[in-house]
């Protein structure tokens, strides 16, 4: 309800007309289809952690408690690095639409420079002073030890996770929902996932199997997603329309045309000048 006060008020930059308010299910359709395979990418990622807990679960309690506390900890620090990654979607999709692609990709490219030092700095912290902090959050002394060495090699990850974020917000805010929900499935569920119960269950690494598996996951999925953006920003300039011959595209053509060039996210709703 606020928002809708400050639109309709017409302070802002985008004003609403009470007339424009209206119900257009063509649109609506669209929009859902486009984000249904942005809910797919989240479930992905998050129901990979369900069996992550399941195969810790298999060392006891105590494996699992230090798992969840390191987890906790890894999700809230992060926080910040989200608002980053998205950040960066907002700037893609907003260059794209201003037809800046150069500019849209330079700031991928910076901000993932910022996430990966912020991400480092706080990984270095927790690598000096993890037990310290564990210690804030429980006194069992068979919790500690794994808790720690769970955080310390979550942290050794740091810098995947904050090109991996960036970059996938970056596909995300071009339009293109479909490429990062195909590299967390085969991130996630095709490599993680396998990885962590072969190390947990058929090596000696027990538990640390799987926070190593956590660790190489993320530096696969940054790997990936930085080829895949530079491939897609490469074909981008080979492929770039000049403006002439395209003066009415849409918003979403743009950024399939600039960051995946091979393929409209949203079909058969792009202009007849698109193509």
């Amino acid at each position: 309800m606020y928002q809708f006060y400050r639109l309709l008020r017409g302070s802002e930059r985008i004003r609403i007309l009470r007339e424009q308010i209206r119900l257009d299910f063509k649109v609506l359709f669209r929009l859902a289809r486009v984000s249904l395979t942005g809910i797919l990418q989240f479930a992905i990622a998050h129901t990979s952690w369900i069996g992550l807990v399941r195969i810790v679960s298999v060392f006891g309690s105590a494996a699992l408690a230090g798992y969840t506390i390191a987890i906790r900890i890894l999700i809230f620090v992060i926080l910040p690095s989200w608002g980053l990654s998205n950040a960066a979607a907002t700037l893609v999709g907003q260059n794209l639409g201003a037809k800046q692609p150069e500019r849209a990709e330079k700031s991928v490219w910076r901000t993932g420079l910022y996430n990966m030092i912020f991400l480092g700095v706080v990984g270095l912290f927790f690598i000096l002073f993890a037990e310290r902090v564990i210690r804030l959050f429980t006194q069992d002394p068979a919790v500690i030890p794994l808790a720690v060495s769970a955080l310390r090699i979550f942290s050794y990850g740091n810098i995947g996770y904050a090109y991996a974020m960036v970059m996938l917000q970056a596909f995300n805010g071009a339009g293109d929902t479909i490429t990062p929900t195909i590299v967390n499935f085969f991130a996630f569920w095709m490599l993680e996932i396998p990885l962590a119960y072969f190390l947990a269950l058929h090596t000696r690494m027990q538990a640390h199997g799987v926070y190593w598996s956590v660790v190489a996951a993320e530096a696969a999925m940054a790997a990936v997603s930085i080829v895949l953006f530079k491939r897609a920003t490469g074909n981008a300039r080979d492929l770039a329309i000049p403006e002439r011959r395209s003066p009415q595209r849409c918003f979403s053509c743009v950024g399939a045309r600039y960051i995946v060039p091979l393929r409209c996210t949203v079909m058969n709703s792009c202009l007849p000048t698109c193509h």
